[in-house]
């Protein structure tokens, strides 16, 4: 904290004074060794400008993020040990494959979502079946809507997906309609107001 000193022009009263006030006149001699540096050396100022990418251009750096996906790439299809490619890890590569994969996806996904129209239909009457007094009626009802509805579900998707399939392989295409259509039917069926 303040020291109170006291003031050499009124005697008995005392001012006080700064903690570190003394400080400013310790110096340091000359047989004590400090040791670090406090410039900073040329060589590493010139790598630290190197490294920035605040001033290159659009097109330099299009072209070293296009490189590391390459390499990326190139790794990928000839496999060899090395851990900077996990360190300078990027989404450039990841998001091109996914998109390319997605254009063939398309369809599919329009197909799909075409036929939740029965499912969509099963949901606004068990919306409505609800509003009645709950009990097992009501539960059988909403029951009986929900296996209508999917199985016209699955049937129309059916009839779109057919032709993009084997015939000894439609089974395995329908397998995962199959499970996405149930799961939907399983939240409409399971449904009831809080």
């Amino acid at each position: 904290m303040a020291e109170a000193v006291e003031s050499p022009g009124d005697p008995g009263t005392t001012t006080p004074r700064p903690l570190f006030a003394g400080l400013s006149d310790i110096s340091i001699s000359q047989d004590i060794p400090v040791e670090g540096e406090i410039t900073i050396p040329v060589r590493s100022r010139v790598r630290e400008f190197d490294s920035s990418t605040l001033n290159e251009s659009v097109q330099n750096t299009i072209m070293r993020d296009l490189k590391a996906v390459g390499k990326k790439f190139m790794h990928v299809l000839y496999p060899r040990k090395s851990n900077t490619l996990l360190r300078d890890w990027d989404l450039w590569g990841p998001l091109i494959l996914c998109v390319t994969l997605a254009l063939s996806f398309f369809q599919s996904l329009c197909v799909l979502g075409y036929c939740i129209l029965p499912l969509t239909m099963a949901m606004l009457v068990c919306r409505l079946v609800l509003l009645a007094e709950p009990g097992p009626v009501n539960f059988m009802v909403r029951l009986f809507v929900v296996i209508i509805m999917f199985a016209w579900s699955i049937v129309a998707s059916t009839a779109f997906l057919a032709d993009s399939q084997p015939p000894n392989r439609k089974a395995l295409a329908v397998y995962p309609v199959f499970l996405f259509y149930f799961v939907i039917s399983w939240m409409i069926l399971t449904f009831t107001p809080q």
